[in-house]
């Protein structure tokens, strides 16, 4: 499975990352996680670049280039090959990131960045998370130190409603996740979404331990 969690900054993408990705490795299962951008060694200085408040304003063309090239570099070195060799992959951001911030709130408009977004995005994901929390909330959370943080609420507010407009466009294996609450809450709210395939993932690893197998 290629499992992706999408968010605005401060949503708790990361923390649900590793919660998933710890509960599948109990029950055996072989799991990458991955990070945007970033994850190999052009997307790590590709990260630097895009976070760094030392970078200041550029436009958002090229921002948008180089959050791709970080992609089809993660994907060509990470992704595909930790599918191709049978691992679940979980990843920390995906194309949506970039419809959603370049596309919807920087005004490239979402149909021209979902186009060539997915020339890096060449895999598509089993299922999407949109962890979903009110703007004042994640932004409360934010640490505002990096280029993206810094760009403030009314930015992140777009942001949220870009991701909430991308999942009534494309409904299928899609679930939007209220990301309120103790991190366990939103793990069990996740869990409960996983698909089909997901669910019988967890179910066969459960009974093997039961039978004593």
């Amino acid at each position: 499975m290629f499992l992706v969690f999408e968010g605005a900054d401060g949503s708790g993408k990361t923390t649900q990352v590793n919660l998933l990705a710890e509960r599948l490795r109990r029950q055996g299962y072989r799991v990458v996680t991955v990070r945007e951008p970033g994850g190999t060694a052009v997307g790590e200085k590709v990260r630097e670049i895009l976070l760094d408040p030392a970078t200041g304003d550029i436009e958002t063309q090229t921002e948008l280039f180089l959050f791709l090239a970080a992609r089809a570099e993660l994907v060509a070195r990470r992704i595909r090959p930790a599918i191709d060799s049978g691992s679940i992959v979980i990843s920390d951001r995906y194309l949506w990131s970039s419809v959603a911030y370049q596309g919807m709130a920087a005004g490239l408009g979402w149909p021209v960045v979902m186009r060539v977004g997915r020339l890096a995005a060449s895999l598509k994901p089993t299922m999407t998370f949109i962890l979903d929390v009110p703007t004042e909330i994640a932004f409360g959370r934010t640490a505002k130190s990096d280029r993206m943080e810094k760009r403030g609420f009314d930015f992140q507010e777009q942001v949220r409603r870009g991701y909430l407009l991308l999942a009534g466009q494309y409904p299928k294996k899609v679930a939007v996740i209220d990301g309120r609450g103790t991190p366990g809450a939103v793990h069990r709210r996740v869990v409960r979404r996983l698909p089909d395939r997901g669910w019988k993932i967890l179910t066969r690893s459960r009974g093997r331990k039961q039978g004593g197998s």
